[in-house]
């Protein structure tokens, strides 16, 4: 019984090219109780490889958090399947701005403590004592109210290519920093004004929104479904977009275009860019903002030295890379101090005083 991934990214490549059927990516969460977690991660694995499923999901014993890709032609047997089991039956199902058949090449299914990474002890609060949820019309109406600070949950690099105007965006790089930057920057202002979260497909806001209401916030909402349901939403009734720029993915594509507006900077060169590479060093791997004549003039590297690497043998590399872990540069994605056009995202405190101002 097969209950791994046992193909590369290569073969799988090959395999979708010559099948040449549509596949959709989607993504859902759901925060339930999961007490056997392996045998719950051994189920899903079986009936989506059955399906030709691919992608990226976490289980843990709070819940599940999935981003997948499945052939346009077994949605609904997928869809089928998800109903029977009762926490996840009607759940709902945020399908991608924009399709990609190659957004995942694999199927991994891994058992984790938490489904996102967010540093907290969920026995010190009520995490069922959510935010109110709110969709694409209730969410411009309140961004637009003075006494309304609006914050983006997601990291750095995210909201740098694409975020809602006037939105506060921590300069942070992973989650669980921004949960106490934002408690301390908005502290005085946790009865008078409303805190209004978002992120790319809710999942983020879903646990800090209990987080802020159990650190006294009195009026907590958050963007129903993220910013992928919003765009949905914003062109099927008709509404102002009031999102700029691209929303970023964590998949192959690495970015859904919401708008033309490019509001973010060649990492390299520091002219207007805003797609995300890798390093093509292996070694490095760094994830960064790199515009198409420094792609070409640097060879996909993110610096003279990994270009260098990257022209040796393959049999070379390997060797150089041999018992040493990637740089920790790899953390900073697009923050690394040898990156010339490295730029900083604004101050919360900045941002929130500026944006007041404004108003």
């Amino acid at each position: 019984m097969q209950l791994y991934n046992n193909l590369s990214a290569k073969e799988r490549t090959a395999l979708i090219e010559e099948a040449g059927k549509d596949r959709l990516t989607i993504s859902f969460y759901k925060y339930a109780l999961i007490k056997n977690t392996e045998i719950f991660r051994n189920h899903m694995f079986l009936a989506w490889d059955e399906l030709d499923v691919l992608g990226r999901i976490y289980i843990a014993s709070e819940g599940i958090n999935a981003q997948l890709s499945v052939p346009a032609e077994n949605f609904n047997t997928f869809k089928q399947h998800l109903d029977t089991i009762s926490f996840l039956e009607n759940v709902r199902l945020n399908i991608a701005i924009e399709q990609d058949n190659f957004s995942f090449l694999k199927l991994k299914v891994k058992v984790r403590r938490k489904i996102v990474a967010d540093g907290l002890n969920d026995k010190t609060f009520d995490v069922t004592n959510k935010g109110v949820h709110v969709g694409a019309e209730q969410f411009n109406q309140l961004i637009e109210d003075p006494d309304t600070v609006l914050v983006d949950m997601r990291n750095h690099y995210e909201s740098e290519i694409g975020h809602f105007k006037n939105a506060v965006t921590p300069d942070v790089d992973t989650f669980r920093q921004s949960l106490d930057i934002i408690e301390e920057d908005l502290k005085e202002h946790k009865e008078d004004k409303k805190l209004v979260m978002y992120c790319t497909g809710g999942i983020r806001c879903e646990k800090a929104s209990a987080y802020y209401k159990h650190k006294g916030f009195k009026n907590v909402f958050q963007l129903e479904g993220g910013i992928i349901n919003y765009t949905r939403e914003v062109k099927s009734k008709g509404l102002e977009n009031k999102f700029i720029g691209k929303n970023f993915v964590f998949d192959e594509r690495r970015a859904e275009c919401i708008t033309d507006d490019v509001i973010a900077s060649c990492h390299q060169c520091g002219k207007p860019a805003d797609i995300h590479t890798n390093c093509a060093n292996e070694a490095c791997h760094l994830l960064f903002i790199q515009c198409n004549a420094c792609r070409e003039e640097m060879e996909n590297c993110c610096s003279t030295p990994c270009m260098e690497i990257n022209r040796l043998p393959y049999e070379e590399q390997k060797a150089l890379r041999k018992g040493q872990g990637n740089s920790n540069d790899i953390f900073k994605k697009g923050r690394a101090d040898h990156l010339r056009a490295n730029k900083n995202l604004r101050n919360i405190n900045e941002h929130f005083n500026a944006t007041q101002t404004e108003r």
